[in-house]
Formats: structure tokens, C-alpha cells, sequence
């Protein structure tokens, strides 16, 4: 792995501002769901067991965070995941996840 230059404050504090968008399970959830492509606020709903207004905030939060995107057809609104980073961030930190919980689960004999 390559060594990275440390980053300035500036782009310190975008980068904690990215995860704390990324800390709230049910942005995780809305995440999840659009893994398998674009959907609208009533499939969201349904997929992650919110209210619209919930999931409508949320939305609106990681649009502003720059990782999704919306395009409007007719009088419905369709989200797609943007930032095509997360993808591999998720996948690093499932990951990772997976390994830590196999391990647990091996040292207790499951």
C-alpha cells in the first residue's frame, strides 16, 4: 500500500463530516437497498421499514454528502447510489466485519 500524504485540517473535518453522514443505521439501510440500483421513496420505505419522512431526510442528508443522486420522472423521485466509493467502503468494512466476527466466533467454539 502506498503512503498518503497526512491531510489538513480542512480536508480532515470533510472526511469525519463523511463518516458521520455514513453512522446512522438507517442511512446504512438506504444504502443497502440501493446496492441493487435506483428506487424511489415508496420502495425505500418498504425496504427499510421507515416512515417517508424519516427516509425522506435521510435522503436528503447523503444527497448533500454527495452519495447519492436523484432524477425525477414524472411525479416520482428516484435515488441511485452517486459516490461509487462507497461500494468499496462498504465492502472493506463488511469485510472486515465478517473476519472479526468469524474469529469471535471460532476463540468461543461456535
Amino acid at each position: 500500500m502506498a503512503p498518503h500524504l497526512p491531510l489538513r485540517e480542512g480536508a480532515l473535518d470533510i472526511v469525519a463530516h463523511r463518516f458521520a453522514v455514513l453512522a446512522e443505521p438507517m442511512r446504512l439501510r438506504l444504502l443497502q437497498a440501493l446496492f441493487a440500483g435506483e428506487k424511489n421513496v415508496g420502495e425505500l420505505v418498504a425496504a427499510t421499514g421507515g416512515t417517508q419522512a424519516n427516509v425522506s431526510r435521510h435522503l436528503q442528508t447523503m444527497i448533500r454528502a454527495h452519495f447519492l443522486s436523484r432524477r425525477k420522472e414524472g411525479a416520482q423521485v428516484f435515488y441511485a447510489i452517486a459516490d461509487p466509493s462507497i461500494f468499496k467502503l462498504c465492502q472493506l468494512v463488511c469485510g472486515s466485519l465478517e473476519k472479526q466476527l468469524t474469529k469471535q466466533a471460532a476463540a468461543f467454539g461456535n
